[in-house]
């Protein structure tokens, strides 16, 4: 299918898309780590690298959900036996499937890295964009291993190629990802 670009911009927001050359290099030049799969039923764009898998981009088609597809996908891809990392727009009032949407990944059993912070400036709307980051693994993964996997992920993936394809640097790393200090409480 050929729509999967147009598809992903109806529902992601600008804020959080790459443009479709960004897209196209990724595709390209990490061919075999970075994909694509598409169906009419949903598109799913991922990075998998020896030891995790990053997905960027999950959308299941409105009237497939609600019906187990989506985590039909996460099961397919936790068979490959790697910790899966990805992105979640916190639950706001403005976009109603934000709550939705984390109460999906946390049924299918990822965790929120709460020490995690991840805020990033766009490339082209210069919107902030803040996202939490949620994992599953087969085994326990600390959120200092998520933490580094994340810098991975932003230099390999969100940043790559930004002067060449956006016409300005991207964000630093160290703006983009910071550990914050979690308060224990004694009960």
């Amino acid at each position: 299918m050929n729509n999967w670009y147009a598809r992903l911009t109806d529902y992601f927001p600008e804020r959080e898309m790459k443009s479709r050359k960004h897209f196209e290099i990724l595709f390209n030049e990490k061919q075999g780590i970075y994909q694509l799969e598409d169906s009419q039923d949903f598109v799913l764009v991922y990075f998998e690298m020896s030891d995790f898998i990053f997905i960027d981009y999950i959308l299941v088609a409105r009237n497939n959900r609600r019906n187990g597809r989506g985590s039909r996908i996460l099961d397919q891809l936790k068979q490959k036996g790697k910790a899966i990392i990805l992105e979640v727009e916190p639950v706001t009032l403005i976009d109603p499937d934000s709550e939705k949407r984390i109460q999906f990944y946390e049924k299918n059993g990822f965790l929120k890295m709460n020490s995690i912070r991840y805020e990033r400036i766009h490339l082209v709307t210069n919107e902030l964009n803040e996202m939490d980051i949620f994992c599953w693994s087969p085994v326990t993964k600390t959120e200092k291993w998520v933490y580094d996997k994340m810098h991975a992920i932003y230099e390999g993936v969100h940043a790559y190629k930004a002067r060449e394809l956006y016409g300005r640097d991207p964000q630093p790393v160290s703006d983009v990802l910071r550990k914050k200090e979690l308060a224990y409480s004694k009960a």
